[in-house]
């Protein structure tokens, strides 16, 4: 079966058509500044990246301009629409009413749309694909799979903030965490990767890129999560300041004279590395700057690794102890002075580095010395895949 995997966004859209039999993926591509002036970029495996601008007014024509790449007879990988066995959809925010992939029907967009609320930058997005993607292939299966899911696994002494239980209760305040589709697939793999019990396992996943998060998973559920209600909390990002005092925000309303849509976009925007350096939010922007010197590059980084080390200890203390520790994602995979750094505090563990793995990009990879107590690996993340596995898995 091939599967079509959709990630929407406000204005862009990512794509993989995958064949879940040997799980390769026959394309990949992003269609870029939907509702502006549009832009495809497309890669069929083994062939030349194809670049064109295209009128896409809206999501439903990226996805024409999607389905008629797929299926052109110079560049294409399919001969028909009638060669894509289902789609699945990465949905950002299912709150409590999703605590695994589904089957979309009517009733689940509803329930999407529920939780609109709490991912308005995304849910809508991701919910205009599903309806595009209906539209354009009726009758072809369709799944969401949704970041918060594996998360649903987290106990009420894990997810509660510290207010009154009403505010859960009556609008479901509560921490849900994000990354779950790279968190899941990654801790299984380093199981299976180690040769663990999966009844009876360890394992801390950091996912580290623009936006990143850590995972404590025991016995192959997520147990904690370092973001919250929003992808806001938690770790210091790209731009996003992560975890602060909340009376913070009332304080630079007063001193900037500011609004909280103003204090929120700056926190969401402005901060992170990008607020700490005042160069940049991406990592190898600080690693030039940082290799000349610039002492606020250089702080940025140690700020992040000393976050992400300790966020790592927490869960340590969480699960009372911990199997394996693992780099995904952008940074995780690719940045060996982040993780260079952040070892460099898990001495406690037993853990030791092997510099020269560590000079490892994108590629599995074990971290850790063999006299280290606690093994630490490279394992590349792979989300699309993820989603196409959920959605056989659901319509076999």
């Amino acid at each position: 079966m091939k599967i079509l995997v959709v990630n929407c966004g406000s204005s862009s859209l990512k794509y993989q058509l995958i064949d879940s039999v040997t799980e390769k993926a026959l394309a990949v591509g992003i269609c870029e500044r939907i509702g502006i002036d549009g832009r495809l970029v497309h890669t069929p495996a083994g062939g030349e990246k194809i670049k064109m601008d295209a009128d896409m007014k809206d999501h439903e024509a990226a996805i024409k301009y999607v389905l008629d790449a797929l299926t052109s007879s110079e560049y294409g990988v399919i001969k028909t629409l009638d060669e894509i066995g289902a789609v699945g959809h990465r949905v950002v925010h299912g709150g409590e009413k999703f605590a695994s992939s589904t089957v979309i029907t009517e009733e689940v967009i509803a329930g999407i749309e529920e939780c609109n609320d709490l991912a308005p930058l995304h849910n809508p997005a991701n919910l205009i694909g599903i309806r595009a993607c209906q539209n354009l292939i009726p009758g072809v299966p369709m799944v969401a799979v949704f970041d918060t899911a594996f998360h649903q696994t987290m106990p009420q002494k894990a997810y509660l903030y510290g207010l009154p239980y009403e505010y859960y209760s009556n609008y479901k305040i509560r921490r849900y965490g994000f990354h779950g589709t790279s968190h899941s697939f990654v801790a299984k793999r380093a199981v299976q990767l180690l040769g663990l019990d999966p009844n009876n396992s360890k394992v801390i996943v950091c996912h580290l890129g623009n936006g990143s998060s850590v995972t404590a998973v025991l016995n192959g559920k997520s147990v904690d999560t370092s973001m919250g209600l929003t992808p806001l909390e938690g770790l210091i990002m790209g731009t996003r300041s992560g975890s602060i005092d909340p009376a913070i925000i009332e304080y630079l309303m007063n001193k900037e004279n500011m609004t909280l849509e103003q204090v929120m976009e700056v926190l969401n925007k402005k901060s992170g590395v990008l607020g700490l350096s005042g160069i940049s939010s991406d990592f190898r922007d600080l690693e030039d700057a940082t290799a000349l010197g610039n002492e606020k590059a250089i702080l940025a980084v140690d700020v992040f690794n000393y976050h992400v080390a300790k966020t790592i200890g927490s869960y340590v203390a969480a699960m009372n102890g911990v199997d394996a520790i693992i780099f995904t994602a952008g940074l995780g995979e690719n940045d060996k002075a982040v993780r260079k750094g952040t070892i460099s505090y898990l001495g406690y563990l037993g853990v030791t580095l092997n510099e020269e793995n560590n000079n490892t990009r994108g590629k599995e990879i074990e971290l850790s010395t063999p006299e280290s107590k606690v093994k630490v690996y490279i394992i590349p993340t792979n989300e699309e895949l993820a989603i196409a596995r959920e959605t056989v898995e659901l319509l076999a």
